[in-house]
């Protein structure tokens, strides 16, 4: 309990480099982020495919729209091609390290791949409770009408008690700038040459394109 008080009382940022590495490394490379998965959810469990197999690609991303604007949940429509390349890059960099505005500093989180999944932990609660730590935020790619339609709906999962939804969408806005775009490099140095990882490279590429303390606050 003493260590974790430790922990907990470090001002974001202060960990040595290596020491959060290690620490993610250790919970990414065990099997036991695979059991916290939930049960695989279908597309048509929450959208009658029959009913919408000869709607346009617009009209689906207007129903898909409309019908989650009204909940208190993270959401999107993502071009098929897009998806490709985020996934592609996925399979060979399954986690990164995010970072999300706070009042004071930032809170940093761990994003791991699964599929068409993505898990967000806190990297506090790695140093913590390691292997054991809970997702915070979960999620969900469906690809069922990618072929026909070239679009992939996005909805999640999200431990309110951790995460509002206006931090929760600005964890989901950066998996596009880290994945499909220039700063996929930092994505790289994080999974391959762990060694070479820069934290701040992370908070300066969030700044440069306004998802960082300056555009939250603005």
């Amino acid at each position: 309990m003493e260590k974790r008080k430790e922990v907990r009382e470090q001002p974001v940022g202060t960990s040595p480099q290596s020491a959060y590495v290690h620490s993610v490394e250790g919970k990414v490379k065990s099997d036991s982020l695979k059991e916290q998965l939930t049960k695989n959810k279908t597309l048509d469990s929450l959208l009658n495919l029959e009913l919408v197999k000869d709607k346009s690609a617009e009209d689906i991303a207007q129903i898909w729209t409309q019908f989650f604007a009204t909940r208190d949940t993270v959401f999107a429509v993502i071009p098929g091609d897009v998806f490709d390349l985020i996934l592609r890059r996925s399979q060979h960099c399954p986690s990164f390290l995010y970072a999300l505005p706070r009042k004071e500093g930032y809170e940093f989180f761990v994003g791991q791949w699964s599929g068409g999944e993505l898990h967000f932990t806190t990297l506090i609660n790695i140093q913590t409770a390691g292997d054991s730590a809970p997702s915070q935020l979960i999620l969900h790619h469906y690809s069922e009408l990618q072929a026909d339609k070239g679009i992939v709906l996005m909805t999640a999962e999200c431990d309110t008690k951790s995460l509002n939804v206006q931090e929760a969408q600005c964890l989901a806005n950066q998996v596009q700038l880290f994945y499909s775009g220039d700063q996929y490099k930092l994505v790289e140095t994080f999974n391959h040459n762990p060694s070479d990882f820069k934290y701040m490279a992370v908070i300066s590429a969030l700044e440069q394109n306004n998802l960082g303390k300056s555009g939250a606050d603005s």
